[in-house]
């Protein structure tokens, strides 16, 4: 079949006017993956502006897109939170697939990930996306452990010692990152929990045990669709010293989705932490969805102590 000459210019940064084309690629790309994976009635919405601006900005000079004839064909989000990164989303316009495109974005993301020292290199992708997992693997990625999505309704005021990072006194956002740097060494988390607040899409909770912080939660509560209810209170990251301090946060924020009203907490939980992962399912959180997750050969997840999420979407 003939098809007419591509001229493709990239990786350029986006900006703020390019959240629409982005919401429009970004519905098709997937919805169009949900078809060929045998799901021809899931419909994938747009996000919330606010969310998209959320990872633009947080993303900085890793928020990539390209363009043909001036308009995005394919674009690719890729993040450091200190020396963890992380691509996603990523997408290429339906009829630019299979053009090699796919394969550009890709390789422009890790290599703006390596120029920043990232010591891990990873995205997600649905497990039984054998397509998607294939590709990857061909890149030099390998198929880790599962993100399990959880949830469960939230049961206020069963936890004591719980604050907003947004109202405590002291330079509470220091003792955040000092538990991290203690736990996961060369990671930070202050970008997400700084831009959490500055765009009003939630808070961070902390939890003190015996006056000490033990955890926090980075929490977003504002609607992930464009033009939805608020639905849920999503944790993005969370650090706990232990799997105790790990339900007391999380405790914590199912108070504060109790407090605006949202009937359900998630949280998009590794299952490399066993422990703390038995701990929620025994409790009664229930699994809503899985990714797998995948890092690039020689970048993986760095070793950790205690319970460190942290999500690879947005």
């Amino acid at each position: 079949m003939w098809r007419r000459e591509r001229k493709v210019v990239g990786p350029q940064r986006p900006t703020l006017q390019d959240i629409e084309p982005l919401n429009r690629i970004f519905a098709e790309s997937f919805t169009d993956r949900y078809r060929r994976d045998g799901m021809p009635g899931v419909r994938v919405p747009h996000l919330n502006p606010t969310v998209w601006r959320f990872a633009l900005e947080g993303a900085g000079q890793g928020a990539m897109v390209w363009r043909e004839g001036g308009e995005i064909v394919a674009f690719n989000i890729a993040h450091c939170s200190g020396n963890e990164g992380w691509m996603g989303p990523l997408a290429v316009r339906p009829d630019f697939q299979g053009e090699g495109l796919g394969k550009q974005v890709v390789t422009a993301g890790i290599e703006w990930l390596k120029s920043r020292s990232a010591a891990t290199i990873g995205l997600e992708t649905m497990p039984r996306t054998v397509e998607n997992v294939g590709f990857y693997s061909r890149l030099g990625f390998r198929p880790g452990h599962l993100t399990v999505t959880l949830s469960q309704v939230p049961h206020p005021g069963a936890v004591r010692g719980c604050t907003r990072l947004s109202a405590s006194p002291g330079d509470a956002a220091a003792e955040c990152a000092a538990l991290t740097t203690r736990l996961a060494p060369g990671r930070s988390y202050a970008q997400e929990a700084r831009l959490t607040a500055v765009l009003e899409l939630g808070d961070t909770t902390l939890y003190r045990r015996g006056g000490q912080l033990v955890a926090f939660a980075v929490w977003h509560a504002a609607p992930l669709a464009d033009g939805r209810q608020r639905e849920d209170v999503r944790v993005l990251k969370l650090v706990a010293v232990d799997a105790d301090a790990m339900e007391s946060v999380l405790g914590g924020v199912g108070d504060e989705a109790a407090e605006l009203g949202v009937d359900r907490i998630a949280v998009r939980f590794q299952t490399a932490f066993g422990e703390g992962y038995g701990r929620l399912v025994d409790s009664g959180w229930q699994a809503h969805w899985t990714d797998l997750r995948m890092t690039l050969a020689g970048y993986d997840e760095q070793p950790t102590t205690g319970i460190v999420l942290s999500n690879w979407e947005i």
